[in-house]
């Protein structure tokens, strides 16, 4: 499946446009409902592509003129993940930005902003300030969903999901090439799972003794 066959903004299709081709998760994902609202959880190899489809509903969604917000466990990923969307909407109307701080604050300026990039902690504050302007994000992104189980940061993820849930009910995407009990976590989402095993580059292990590697 091509890129130009998809229903996405022209500037998705230029900046893409050296990878014309989708890979097997990516393509699974369109078939699932990615371009549909349908809320996904995408278990996926490192480099296989997971990024690239929450990109293509987040486009979607600002050619539809909602807001979006991807969120991130930590403050270095946001700020890499904030580089890259800063680059794909450059020549667009559409704008970025990044709060990973002052946690206990509506942080207003938000508002005038199309695609957020927040992390776990800040969207707990926002959710908590009860901000207006969360009813018009209509799909949030959870990078590394897996830490659910992290006994520090999973608790308020959780938390967030179930209000986010229950709050505006916005299409999710949950990303991540971990996880051991996929299809329990897709229930609770309320999603659809999507897994594949293609990797870019195979993934091969072995022993190495002296100048000698053994693969098996």
């Amino acid at each position: 499946m091509q890129f130009s066959q998809l229903p996405l903004p022209e500037f998705f299709q230029r900046y893409y446009a050296k990878f014309p081709t989708l890979t097997p998760v990516q393509e699974k994902a369109v078939q699932a409902g990615l371009l549909n609202n349908t809320s996904l959880l995408v278990c996926a190899p490192t480099a296989s592509g997971k990024t690239l489809i929450a990109t293509m509903g987040i486009a979607q969604q600002l050619q539809q003129g909602h807001k979006t917000i991807y969120l991130v466990p930590l403050k270095a990923l946001a700020n890499e993940k904030f580089k890259e969307f800063q680059q794909l909407l450059a020549e667009t109307p559409y704008k970025a930005v990044i709060s990973t701080g002052e946690m206990d604050s509506e942080s207003n300026y938000l508002a005038k902003y199309n695609l957020l990039i927040l992390t776990t902690e800040k969207l707990d504050s926002l959710l908590r300030h009860r901000v207006a302007w969360l009813e018009q994000v209509k799909l949030v992104v959870i990078d590394e969903i897996h830490l659910l189980n992290d006994a520090s940061r999973g608790p308020t993820l959780e938390i967030i999901l179930t209000l986010l849930k229950s709050l505006i009910k916005p299409q999710l995407i949950g990303l991540s090439a971990t996880i051991g009990n996929p299809q329990e976590l897709a229930q609770w989402l309320g999603a659809e799972l999507v897994q594949d095993s293609w990797r870019p580059v195979e993934l091969k292990q072995g022993i190495r003794v002296g100048e000698e590697t053994k693969f098996y």
